[in-house]
């Protein structure tokens, strides 16, 4: 099989590779050639299968992918620009988290103060006679309480009308990302088109036409002749065909004279 050089499948486009994935072997019986889904391997062997194969699966689609995500880069592009160019609201966003500040810490500093204010007051006007300052403490008291209870109903509003902005722009993202823009969208569905029909399902096919493994020869009989495992006996060869021996030593016999014809030291009596 003919593979490009793919790039890396970026994390994002996992998810779609698997959905993908799974959308063809959900619809295997739909296809011929993938008919035999369930015979040898089952769906879920498969798809353990391709998923260790993603890197070899996508580079079929190689083209298509680095043009979808150029494309997908591109239109991403402004988004990042008016980003950046925001850097100056970031005053504005400092005075709000100042407001929210705010907004926690005058109920309870108000709380504490009606309280103490409170009880120290009507302490002091249970004494005989109670100190002039008694009441106005009591008053004072009264007052931290009002804007303690109206402390926690502006921070009440405030907390209500977070959650509504924050809930319609959570809303809004995720229609953005639903909806993409037209280049990008056909970018998307050719790279899909082509990782299905180049790289899953020639995949599947493949998988589902090997072999279950090497086919194991019955037993057989030895015969009268040994199997030859790779190694040689040794040649023997017979005395004619052999190499030529090494001469023996030859030895003489003695050379033994009758008496007759001996020496005059034995001569005959």
């Amino acid at each position: 099989m003919q593979m490009n050089s793919a790039p890396h499948l970026l994390t994002e486009d996992r998810p779609e590779y698997e959905r993908l994935l799974d959308d063809a072997l959900r619809h295997a019986h739909e296809r011929p050639e993938l008919a035999a889904v369930g015979e040898r391997l089952n769906a879920a062997q498969l798809r353990t299968m391709a998923l260790a194969a993603v890197a070899l699966i996508t580079a079929t689609a190689a083209p298509e992918y680095e043009q979808y995500v150029k494309t997908r880069d591109e239109a991403r592009a402004p988004a990042r620009d008016t980003a950046s160019g925001t850097a100056p609201d970031g005053l504005i966003q400092s005075g709000a988290g100042i407001g929210a500040v705010v907004t926690v810490l005058t109920p309870m500093l108000a709380g504490t103060a009606a309280a103490i204010f409170l009880l120290v007051g009507y302490l002091l006007k249970m004494l005989e006679p109670p100190p002039a300052f008694a009441g106005p403490m009591v008053d004072a008291g009264w007052f931290f309480a009002a804007v303690t209870a109206a402390a926690i109903f502006v921070a009440a509003i405030g907390l209500l009308i977070a959650a509504l902005r924050n809930g319609s722009t959570s809303l809004s993202a995720r229609e953005a990302r639903e909806q993409l823009p037209d280049d990008v969208a056909r970018a998307k569905d050719a790279w899909r088109q082509a990782l299905l029909e180049r790289g899953i399902v020639p995949f599947l096919r493949d998988a589902l036409a090997e072999p279950a493994g090497p086919a194991v020869p019955a037993p057989h009989r030895p015969t009268g002749r040994l199997p030859k495992i790779g190694y040689s006996r040794p040649d023997f060869a017979g005395p004619d065909e052999g190499p030529a021996a090494a001469p023996r030593p030859t030895y003489s016999s003695p050379d033994f004279t009758s008496p007759d014809f001996g020496g005059p030291e034995h001569e005959p009596d």
